[in-house]
């Protein structure tokens, strides 16, 4: 049975794609005493020397830091109110769907949804000013025991386990509960790649930019342009030139009139547009027109 595939979903990285900061050192270690040089080192050496994943070292790394403190993932959202982005994020959620749907669009039941896919922690993303801007937000997240503390990991995202949260996009399961390798023919699945844009900044978004590749949709790597070792660029140029893992590179400014805001809004307009035109075309091939006089 096929669905209407009306959708165009805008699913987006956060460290260094929406926000120029990582969201840890944006708002946990200032808040916690936490100085960042000597957490990462503790991090890296379970990583290389004791070959741990990184996100559970960094997860189990955070646990030590923080456990002396009884801290629950409601004081992390509540930190999660201070987090900064790049400019122009906090309005172009809005903004590409007043710009890019025409009456036509919404018409034919044509819509834009925002999605957030990151390696970073679900609770501080859950208190942070976008929350109510994107259809879902997916993080790593801590359990908590019987006194509400957070306690172990209850679920990382890698930059490959990413990939599983396009397919949950791609096909509506967007709860934990549901299996997202169910078999779902093409024709089910409400958001298909190809309505799909996906916005990172490196190297980690790589497995993400593959699947766009492979499968029809559409990505864009940002960089910092305050950059001033030029390694953010850097990184962006090699993924576009060299590792041909995306069509186009921007600096992460989002607001109206920028490079990247141009790009977005080119996008969404052709899929709109595209999406408009299979409608009518399947209008067409069902209609039989009625016998002269």
């Amino acid at each position: 049975m096929s669905v209407p595939q009306n959708t165009i979903a805008l699913v987006y990285d956060y460290d260094q794609t929406l926000s120029p900061s990582y969201m840890q050192d944006d708002v946990l270690f200032p808040k916690f005493g936490i100085d960042p040089e000597q957490f990462w080192k503790k991090c890296n050496i379970l990583v290389k020397e004791k070959q741990w994943d990184g996100e559970l070292a960094y997860m189990k790394c955070l646990l030590d830091y923080l456990g002396m403190d009884n801290v629950t993932n409601a004081d992390l959202t509540e930190l999660g109110k201070g987090l900064s982005y790049y400019p122009g994020v906090e309005d172009v959620f809005e903004e590409i769907r007043e710009y890019c749907i025409r009456p036509e669009h919404e018409a034919a039941g044509i819509k834009v949804e925002h999605y957030i896919v990151s390696s970073g922690l679900q609770a501080l993303l859950d208190g942070c000013s976008l929350v109510t801007k994107v259809k879902a937000i997916f993080g790593c997240e801590f359990g908590e025991d019987e006194l509400g503390r957070i306690s172990f990991p209850k679920r990382t995202i890698s930059h490959t386990t990413k990939t599983q949260y396009l397919f949950r996009i791609n096909k509506g399961m967007l709860e934990a509960h549901d299996d997202v390798n169910d078999h779902m023919p093409s024709a089910a699945r409400p958001i298909p790649f190809q309505n799909m844009i996906y916005v990172g900044d490196g190297p980690t978004d790589v497995p993400c930019f593959t699947v766009m590749k492979k499968n029809g949709g559409h990505a864009i790597a940002v960089y910092n342009p305050k950059d001033q070792t030029g390694r953010s660029f850097r990184k962006c140029y090699q993924l576009c030139t060299h590792a041909d893992r995306v069509k186009h590179i921007a600096p992460a400014d989002y607001r109206k009139g920028s490079h990247l805001r141009l790009l977005l809004e080119e996008m969404v307009k052709e899929v709109a547009d595209r999406i408009l035109r299979e409608r009518l075309e399947e209008g067409q091939i069902g209609r039989v027109a009625a016998p002269g006089f």
